[in-house]
């Protein structure tokens, strides 16, 4: 059977997992398992899964790829859960973050695979800028120079997911730029709890204006804080919001790291999927 490749990109997905978890089979899981595991159909789930990831690291390194690979060599491998925290879709400005890793500082990791072009790039790193001061591309070995040359003069970093490996090597140092920081797209990435949190922190009370005029009198009052302290403060609420179950977590498979993560299950939703992975497959 002929393989279309395209169609993995919505096996590692939130809907497909929440799916998976429900009911155990779903209509898109089949029919990869069909295409890419026809010979291992009575494996277990786990076995089937590790396959197909198999695959995608030699023949279709997609988006997901590249971010499990940076969540498990970067996060998990030089950091850990107890100190580091990651987001992803996260919107600053006109774009969304892939990845967002804070530990001390926080780096947005733009992903640009070797099925993606630099197209968009410029306008998204003017746009990360505003809300973050650190930034960092990872792409592939064949677009590694033109890369390069893009980024000549930046403080921006450059990653590059090795072909032969699948391990990340830094060949462009991240270095921080505070010049672009905006008020405004980093009070719009906070919560409404994030931001009042400093608020309070910052000037002790919260404003006391009617409800209409509250989300402006809250940025007024955020502008007259220093905008670097104000993104240090806003950083550390960012890095309050993934409470993962770390016990449970580091019993899941590399291959579903960071899609669990990212996820973050209910206690139930652990159980059910140690369940779906240990069963065979059932089409």
């Amino acid at each position: 059977m002929n393989k279309n490749n395209f169609i993995l990109n919505r096996l590692f997905t939130r809907n497909i997992f929440e799916k998976l978890l429900k009911h155990q089979t779903e209509k898109v899981y089949n029919s990869i398992i069909s295409q890419y595991c026809s010979d291992d159909i009575e494996e277990k789930n786990i076995e089937l899964l590790k396959n197909i990831y198999r695959y995608m690291s030699k023949n279709y390194r997609n988006e997901y790829f590249y971010q499990n690979t940076l969540f498990n060599k970067l996060l998990l491998g030089k950091h850990s859960l107890n100190t580091t925290v990651a987001l992803t879709q996260v919107p600053v400005g006109k774009a969304k973050a892939d990845f967002i890793m804070i530990n001390g500082k926080a780096v947005v990791y733009e992903i640009k695979t070797e099925l993606d072009s630099f197209d968009r790039l410029k306008n998204q790193i003017e746009n990360y800028y505003k809300g973050f001061n650190s930034v960092c591309v990872v792409t592939c070995e064949k677009n590694l120079k033109k890369l390069l040359e893009l980024l000549e003069d930046t403080k921006i970093g450059v990653y590059v997911l090795t072909d032969k490996k699948n391990t990340l090597s830094l060949k462009k140092e991240i270095e921080e730029n505070n010049d672009f920081l905006d008020y405004e797209v980093i009070f719009k990435y906070l919560r409404k709890k994030e931001f009042e949190n400093i608020l309070i922190k910052y000037f002790k009370e919260l404003p006391k204006v009617p409800p209409v005029f509250y989300y402006t009198k809250c940025l007024e009052w955020i502008k007259k804080i220093e905008i670097t302290v104000f993104y240090d403060l806003a950083i550390k609420e960012l890095k309050k919001r993934n409470d993962i179950n770390k016990e449970l977590f580091n019993e899941i498979p590399y291959e579903l790291k960071s899609l669990v993560y990212f996820y973050n299950p209910s206690v139930k939703e652990y159980y059910e999927l140690n369940n779906f992975l240990k069963n065979e497959y059932r089409g």
